[in-house]
């Protein structure tokens, strides 16, 4: 049997982070009431006209120069005319012929090593509305909000070739996005969306096959699934000696089967001509190294100080920078004057397993370094113990609570006298002669059960170490 090789590009939309939408002033928050944010702009009204948004461009510009793109200094917007129920104007204001970035590349890791992706080209334009399919009523709603909202496109070369490559691309994108603040990047809420233009071909040949492009891939395992599928079936139709169909495919991620949508329309379909309501933009060098000089530290920068100025190990860094929010985080806790490695502790153990358990991405935390910062110096000061640490910490990632005064009115301050835990570890010693007869046979286990019986007996406000401490003492007798 012949072995093929994938070839994958993306065209990656994101909603861009502005208060506003790209050429009107209404609201861009996620979530809204159907329809309430909208104006006579956004909705298509006759007689409406647009006004850019000046951070769209900055976004746009600053997203391309941190993917090596060339800034097209001299830009424009056209109109792409297409005929749907959620495009209000019947036509949707984007970039043809003049894109604001072009010819960039950004680099991945993979199993076998550094990979070069290149971008083709970043460009501007509005999202339009959304279609809400009510099957009880059997009909199709419109919701206007996300008419207008600011959407950059980043279309890559089709130089991808597995599913690992296409994760590793889009988490690289996604990252550099969210370091610059151009986005949140919530695949769930689709602030970021991936369509995937597959084909494949027979090893060694420079021709490409027939693309298809999926879409409705809405996380990083469902693409990763559509890929394996889409390669499947079009190898499927080779081998029958059946052609593959250049065409738009849906992706059902429940059913993990795509169909087909619609023909795949090339540009000529959408009769693309210069937008008349708009000026060209022009972008002078000076605007371009403004932006620049904005640019942040991203990840890989990130990564190498913290193991050089926090010395915690590199695993930490990997894992820590792997989200904004959670870098912020760090560094926002240290500065406070929390020990690095227990910061990165508290951020790799239980914040990891409660973003799990909760089912959360690290964006959506919502609990401040102070109160990290205040929970590791009560431990460190030895008020509370590390049991109940682990209590406090989930009311602060859940609710954000000030850990002192949560400790104060709950009473779970550590019990430091040291004559009374004497009387309780007499009292635990008294009630257990078999485990104090294993322990003084050799069997260390024991003194975990004894202490985790003084423990109990406390309320679990002593100080293991103490525990374990006075237990040998009192033994050793």
């Amino acid at each position: 049997m012949a072995r093929y090789e994938t070839v994958i590009g993306l065209e990656v939309h994101v909603e861009l982070a502005t208060k506003t939408k790209i050429f009107c002033g209404c609201s861009t928050e996620f979530g809204g009431a159907p329809n309430t944010h909208t104006c006579p702009v956004c909705t298509g009204m006759p007689g409406s006209l647009p006004v850019l948004n000046k951070q769209v461009v900055e976004y746009a510009m600053a997203v391309g120069l941190a993917t090596n793109c060339t800034i097209t200094q001299n830009c424009k917007f056209d109109r792409k005319n297409y005929f749907y129920p959620d495009n209000p104007q019947n036509y949707q204001i984007s970039q043809l012929y003049l894109p604001i970035c072009r010819n960039g590349k950004v680099e991945i890791n993979t199993g076998s090593g550094k990979k070069f992706i290149g971008i083709h080209e970043i460009h501007m334009e509005e999202d339009a509305g959304k279609l809400i399919h009510d099957e009880w009523e059997d009909c199709s709603l419109v919701d206007h909000n996300r008419s207008g909202v600011p959407l950059i496109e980043i279309v890559s070369e089709p130089d991808m070739r597995s599913a690992e490559e296409v994760i590793a691309y889009l988490e690289k994108l996604r990252l550099i996005i969210q370091y610059l603040g151009a986005s949140d990047c919530k695949l769930n809420e689709g602030s970021m969306r991936a369509d995937v233009n597959l084909s494949v071909r027979e090893a060694g040949t420079e021709t490409f096959g027939t693309r298809t492009e999926m879409k409705n891939l809405n996380s990083f395992k469902a693409i990763a699934r559509a890929i394996e599928s889409e390669r499947e079936r079009q190898i499927e139709l080779i081998e029958e000696g059946k052609t593959v169909v250049q065409e738009t495919r849906r992706w059902d991620d429940n059913k993990e089967y795509s169909y087909a949508m619609r023909s795949k329309e090339d540009a000529k379909d959408y009769r693309y001509f210069p937008e008349p309501d708009l000026v060209p933009i022009r972008i002078s060098s000076q605007w371009i190294e403004q932006v620049r000089s904005r640019q942040p530290e991203f990840r890989d920068e990130k990564m190498e100080r913290y193991v050089r100025d926090y010395h915690i190990p590199e695993y930490d860094a990997d894992i820590i920078t792997s989200s904004k929010k959670m870098a912020d985080l760090f560094e926002e806790s240290v500065s406070l004057g929390g020990n690095a490695k227990k910061v990165s502790n508290y951020l790799m153990g239980e914040t990891m397993r409660l973003l799990k358990e909760h089912e959360m991405e690290p964006e959506d935390m919502g609990f401040s370094p102070e109160n990290l910062t205040k929970l590791i110096g009560l431990l460190d000061a030895g008020t509370i113990n590390g049991s109940v640490a682990k209590e406090v910490f989930e009311k602060i990632f859940l609710e954000d609570i000030d850990p002192e005064r949560y400790v104060e009115e709950h009473g779970l301050k550590m019990n430091n006298d040291e004559e009374g835990l004497r009387a309780v570890i007499g009292e635990v010693i008294a009630a257990n002669p078999q485990s104090v007869a294993d322990f003084r046979n050799g069997k260390e286990k024991a003194m975990g059960f004894l202490v985790g019986q003084t423990m109990k007996a406390t309320g679990g406000k002593a100080d293991p170490g103490m525990i374990n401490k006075i237990l040998r003492e009192l033994l050793d007798n």
